[in-house]
């Protein structure tokens, strides 16, 4: 008698967003094209590329704050709530009158709401999350005495308390000095441990290569998206870079037909 073999298929896992032929404009000009890929739970990866590539934007879009004009994107079914956007210019005015503790604690916002008295559970909260960084002893310092660097400790402390299954950051290491680099290298991994999903905007390739393992070199469309040792080459850079030329002297082209069509009434 022969005995059926029952092949057992491997369970892939389901991707946290998925990106379907994205496109995105600024004032009728092309900012992203076609963009297709997917994000995967508990990933680290850094987005790359020339300037005015469409970095900033991307993150833009998958924070929910900048419009696709055509395509598909599917963020798993999470609400604003679970998605933490840290952009280049924080949201947040440094010469207001607030504590490091007021800035850690907007963490809890979106579970405890915004007028809501902190219990102690959540006070044990916000000092855990200032432990972290190594900014324990400054929870009641006004933010405006804060260097940049110790300010930047602050913003991660406060994403730590937002609980997101996906934390998009943009250039997090601009201007700081190295031993805030390594907390928050180290609080990057901590929080990949936890299986959340993070998407990098970056400019320096010594940290993309020393702590990404995913890399995706951005042009306005995709150059190269995958293993960072295969993604971070001369010649993906430089067709980055050709790509972006070209875009820039279509966008040209495209602009100065407009301004004859306008002179000429047509």
């Amino acid at each position: 008698m022969t005995v059926a073999k029952t092949v057992l298929k491997p369970v892939l896992p389901q991707p946290q967003i998925s990106c379907r032929d994205i496109c995105a404009e600024y004032h009728q000009l092309r900012a992203l094209d076609h963009i297709t890929g997917e994000f995967y739970p508990g990933t680290l990866t850094a987005i790359v590329g020339p300037n005015g590539g469409g970095k900033s934007t991307f993150l833009k879009i998958l924070a929910g704050v900048f419009k696709i004009s055509s395509g598909s994107l599917d963020m798993g079914g999470l609400n604003a709530n679970k998605i933490a956007y840290l952009p280049q210019t924080p949201d947040i005015d440094r010469t207001f009158p607030i504590t490091v503790g007021d800035v850690v604690g907007m963490g809890l916002c979106p579970s405890v709401g915004f007028f809501r008295s902190y219990s102690d559970l959540d006070r044990s909260k916000i000092m855990a999350a200032l432990e972290s960084v190594g900014m324990a002893d400054c929870l009641n310092r006004p933010i405006h005495c804060l260097s940049g660097g110790q300010f930047q400790r602050v913003l991660f402390a406060r994403i730590s308390l937002q609980d997101a299954n996906i934390i998009l950051l943009d250039e997090p290491f601009a201007a700081i000095d190295a031993a805030t680099m390594d907390i928050l290298v180290g609080v990057l991994k901590e929080w990949q441990s936890q299986g959340k999903t993070i998407i990098t905007v970056l400019h320096d390739f010594d940290i993309v290569r020393d702590y990404f393992p995913t890399t995706i070199i951005l042009a306005r469309q995709v150059i190269a998206w995958g293993a960072t040792h295969s993604v971070l080459t001369r010649e993906y850079l430089r067709q980055a870079k050709v790509c972006c030329v070209s875009w820039d002297s279509c966008a040209d082209v495209d602009a100065s037909n407009k301004i004859k069509s306008v002179a000429l009434g047509a």
